[in-house]
């Protein structure tokens, strides 16, 4: 397959990831921002909440992460938009809902007052289901990209089994099952496939599945499922010793609600090691030079301190 030309250009060899992030987000934000006019959002609209929640800022990674699959596949970002989209409104919903007071009870997200503390519980819950059901209307618009049709079911079915009751849901479910209770680090490992991992292994396939390369799809799949794991691992890591000014939520609240975590199951040293181990396994799973992006991508999500 023919390399295309990236639309975010490395400099150097050694590309300045940060520079390159920070393309791909204002990209990004602008496709939201255009998403959002068209909604044209009124007061008290269930599109007010939903355009609250994807302005109120965040790292922007799930969308980022599909824009780097493109191009180790060779695909332009432009062709990928509604596939960054579909993601980020995934994501974005899986917050409103994991805040509500049935799941973790937050007050704050992003530095910001939670949906439901906004607009109340009803809201937030239809925000939430509006976004998930939007980022199909997306994928279906991928057709318009010129993607084939069976690419596009393929990989609108990848994102729904990574978001539905084998992928997210699942780890929703087994993760609040798991509160208060003791359980094995592989067990742990198991809610943390389907609640994290999930969604980032359909971030990065969907574009394999879209230009329908079986052998990109094995390959970014283990490495999406380590990549979400060790996010995860950061995450229960910073839960513990993170600054809340800068995580813009408070820290210390998986120990209140008794959540299991890595922290919690093995002590912070261990699950420092456990995570150095799942990282390079994750980086394994791809050629180095080709991956290199992606490499780096992973490199930023453990050294982040939000």
């Amino acid at each position: 397959m023919a390399r295309r030309r990236p639309l975010f250009r490395r400099e150097t060899p050694s590309m300045d990831l940060s520079r390159w992030m920070a393309r791909a987000r204002e990209s990004i934000e602008t496709w939201i921002v255009q998403d959002l006019e068209a909604m044209a959002a009124k007061p008290g609209s269930v599109e007010e909440a939903m355009r609250y929640s994807l302005l109120a800022g965040g790292k922007r990674l799930r969308p980022q992460l599909v824009l780097a699959s493109g191009e180790y596949l060779g695909v332009e970002p432009q062709r990928l938009r509604l596939a960054a989209l579909a993601v980020e409104y995934v994501h974005t919903y899986s917050l409103i809902h994991d805040d509500l007071p049935a799941m973790d009870n937050d007050d704050l997200r992003r530095g910001q007052p939670t949906s439901h503390k906004v607009f109340g519980e009803a809201m937030a819950i239809l925000a939430g289901d509006a976004l998930l059901t939007e980022a199909f209307v997306k994928m279906t618009g991928l057709l318009e990209a010129g993607f084939g049709p069976r690419a596009v079911v393929a990989a609108t079915r990848a994102l729904a089994i990574g978001v539905g009751r084998e992928g997210l849901v699942r780890g929703q479910v087994q993760d609040l099952a798991a509160e208060h209770v003791d359980i094995g680090v592989q067990a742990l490992a198991e809610i943390h496939r389907h609640k994290t991992a999930a969604l980032f292994e359909a971030c990065v396939t969907v574009p394999a599945y879209l230009v329908e390369d079986p052998e990109a799809v094995e390959v970014l799949s283990g490495f999406g499922q380590g990549f979400g794991l060790a996010f995860q691992m950061v995450d229960d890591i910073l839960n513990v010793v993170g600054d809340p000014a800068k995580m813009g939520k408070a820290a210390g609240t998986d120990a209140g609600l008794g959540k299991a975590t890595y922290p919690r199951l093995i002590g912070l040293g261990a699950a420092r090691s456990l995570l150095a181990e799942q990282v390079q396994a994750a980086g394994r799973a791809l050629d180095p030079e080709r991956g290199e992006l992606l490499h780096q991508l992973l490199q930023y999500s453990i050294e982040r301190t939000w």
